[in-house]
């Protein structure tokens, strides 16, 4: 409900998206005028592990909800070994059910998964942890690659609310640090 849309584009094997996702989740807690969505893209190098957590949170959410599906991104990252090795041999998701189950059987995840990784690839996004920040009231958006710390994320949100950058392409901003350029939302 917040003015600003924090996209969040990430693979539930990335190392980097594993560490930053919790302080990310804080820094939104914090800040009401902004809101999380999530993004599945699974990178190549991290299939098919990438892929199969997707399903499950996917699945999660479909069966509970976006409580169940913030539950399972969690619980993936709480467990995963990382790197596309995926979840440790015969660890079941607590979650799991005979509708999560249908579901993963079904060809309805992998399309969503698929079309969101589409997106994301034509929008510019080529690694994970990237945030699209929107501001909803100007219709302004940022690309930020990489993990991107809070303060950095309020100078974004200060360039968007000023209007100093448009929807059409990513900005640059001398006071992000190095290596910052600029469906079913969760």
């Amino acid at each position: 409900e917040g003015r600003f849309t924090l996209t969040l584009y990430a693979d539930l094997e990335c190392p980097f998206c594993r560490e930053y996702f919790p302080q990310l989740k804080r820094w939104v807690g914090a800040n009401a005028d902004v809101a999380l969505q999530w993004q599945h893209q699974p990178l190549a190098a991290h299939e098919p592990a990438a892929s199969a957590e997707a399903r499950l949170a996917e699945c999660a959410a479909e069966s509970g909800g976006h409580v169940a599906f913030w539950q399972a991104i969690e619980w993936v990252y709480a467990h995963t070994r990382s790197d596309g090795l995926g979840l440790p041999e015969g660890l079941r998701y607590p979650g799991l059910n005979p509708a999560v189950e249908q579901c993963l059987a079904s060809e309805r995840p992998e399309a969503l998964i698929r079309a969101q990784a589409e997106d994301a690839m034509k929008g510019g996004v080529t690694a994970t942890p990237s945030i699209r920040l929107h501001d909803r009231q100007t219709g302004q958006a940022i690309l930020l690659q990489g993990p991107i710390e809070g303060d950095a994320l309020l100078s974004a949100i200060d360039l968007l609310a000023a209007g100093s950058t448009t929807a059409a392409e990513p900005a640059h901003s001398p006071d992000m640090p190095a290596g910052v350029a600029g469906d079913m939302p969760r």
